[in-house]
């Protein structure tokens, strides 16, 4: 009997608890049920609102962009992760009319700041709009890395004076940013014709949708000068990873596209386009920067095609056509008692057509530092005037003083120049104190454009190098060797080759 009470007991017991966890469970699918509910209808009633974009997961859910609620899995890290990789930033979103009319600056600006703060982000501007923008800088270094900067459609500068202040040195800027790409098939237009002629005109893409009192400030100014200090187009400032590709820059007010301080630059298959007759409008200006590579660019300017300026080494320059232009230069270098550094310098399998100068290298009296480690080859040139150059001599006025020192030339090898000039096949003038050396000419064969007529000779002044093979025209006043031993001592005092 007593037996028989603790068995029955237990089986009691047992009964009870199996009861209880099958309610407990109950309780428990019922909550996370309810709770799927909610969930689901809270992201229907934000898709069917259609307020905020939605974001695919590699899974195939489908999760709003934005999210308030509290409760955080696994799963929403990954999609926020996977939002922000890739987002893009379109300028219409931002407010952007895009009619050529409107003041777009500060759509641009929100857009780019949206930008920064995502890595892998891309602002469009898309195609089939004009945009007015004022100048503006895009700037690091707190943005994040590998941002694309999508040009489509078409970008115009203002026309009125007011927009610029007392003076500008851009117009776009990029500053401060690690791997950033510039590309499309759009434009930059600087709208450069009221700089040139040095008098602004109306023009009824200055005026503004809304007439605010900003806009209206600078439709008025209409009636004064523009400023003296005139602005380049695009310009990229202290930035590592550069590329810009496939885009059209034309009518900048001064130089189209400059790189100053940068590292790592690609530009590529890109089209810069101003009159022959505008005033200093180079095409690419290099200064203070490293590791660049241009190929495939057409470039048609007012100045030199390609400028290479202080502090630029590893420049490698391939399958450019320039023309009308003033050729590929390196320099001016030592103004007004300068030091200037450029060393190893490639142009190669580029066409000149119609230009001032072919490739030249161009420095001050008066400054220091050197130029060396210089190669032009498979250059083609028609019509130019000067397709070889070097000029210690040189000098933008026409009234400048006979100085000592001087930036030295040396290493600088010229290998298969062949075409038609119109003025003098190449001209060597160098410092009488620090003589250019290691002059090297090798295939060399250009041709008067006008077949039987003597134009110049090819001249020299205290040039030093070898002929590799005979030219046509003969250069023959190509000094062999290297200059005399108090050349070599002003050089290493002064020098030349301190950099």
């Amino acid at each position: 009997m007593r037996t028989f009470k603790l068995s029955s007991l237990a089986w009691i017991m047992l009964i009870a608890f199996s009861i209880w966890s099958s309610s407990l469970l109950e309780t428990c699918e019922a909550r996370k049920g309810k709770h799927h509910q909610w969930r689901k209808h809270r992201w229907a009633k934000r898709g069917n609102g259609g307020r905020h974009p939605h974001h695919h997961h590699p899974s195939g859910h489908s999760v709003s962009a934005l999210r308030s609620d509290n409760y955080i899995t696994e799963e929403d890290t990954e999609v926020s992760a996977a939002q922000k990789s890739g987002a893009v930033y379109n300028v219409l979103d931002y407010g952007a009319k895009g009619d050529g009319k409107a003041d777009d600056t500060k759509a641009f600006a929100a857009a780019w700041a949206a930008a920064c703060k995502v890595q892998a982000s891309t602002v469009t501007v898309p195609s089939g709009s004009v945009f007015l923008v004022k100048p503006i800088s895009f700037s690091g270094p707190n943005c994040q890395t590998d941002i694309v900067f999508q040009l489509d459609g078409k970008i115009i500068a203002p026309t009125g004076a007011g927009a610029w202040g007392s003076g500008l040195l851009q117009w776009l800027e990029f500053t401060k940013l690690q791997r950033l790409t510039i590309r499309g098939k759009g434009v930059i237009d600087g709208q450069g014709a009221v700089w040139w002629n040095d008098s602004p005109t109306y023009n009824p893409t200055d005026e503004t949708a809304d007439n605010s009192t900003e806009d209206s400030q600078t439709v008025d100014s209409r009636s004064g000068k523009m400023p003296s200090t005139k602005p380049t187009a695009l310009r990229f400032y202290g930035s590592n990873g550069v590329t810009v590709t496939g885009i059209t820059i034309q009518n900048s007010p001064k130089a189209h596209l400059k790189f100053d301080s940068c590292t790592n630059v690609q530009v590529s298959a890109v089209t810069i386009s101003s009159p022959g007759d505008s005033p200093n409008t180079d095409g690419i200006h290099l200064q203070n920067s490293q590791d660049v590579a241009i190929s495939g660019a057409s470039l048609a300017c007012g100045d030199d095609c390609i400028s290479i300026q202080t502090g630029c080494s590893n420049v490698f320059i391939h399958n450019v056509n320039c023309g009308p232009g003033h050729g590929v230069s390196i320099g001016g270098l030592g103004k007004d008692g300068t030091k200037a550094c450029v060393s190893n310098i490639t142009v190669r399998d580029v066409k000149l057509q119609n230009t001032l100068n072919g490739v030249r290298i161009k420095t001050w009296q008066g400054g220091s530092g050197s130029v060396k480690n210089v190669m032009f080859a498979n250059i083609q040139v028609s019509e130019v005037e000067f397709p070889i150059m070097i000029d210690q001599f040189y000098c933008d006025n026409g009234h400048c003083a006979n100085k000592t020192s001087a930036v030295a030339v040396s290493g600088i090898n010229y290998v298969n120049i062949q075409g038609t000039y119109t003025s003098k096949p190449a001209h060597f003038a160098c410092s009488d104190s620090i003589p250019c050396t290691g002059v090297s000419l090798d295939t060399i064969n250009l041709k008067s454009v006008q077949t039987g007529k003597h134009l110049y000779d090819p001249f020299c002044w205290e040039a030093y190098g070898d002929l590799k093979t005979n030219t046509v025209p003969p250069i023959d006043c190509l000094m062999k060797g290297k200059p005399s031993s108090s050349s070599s001592s002003i050089q290493s005092e002064g020098g030349g080759y301190s950099c």
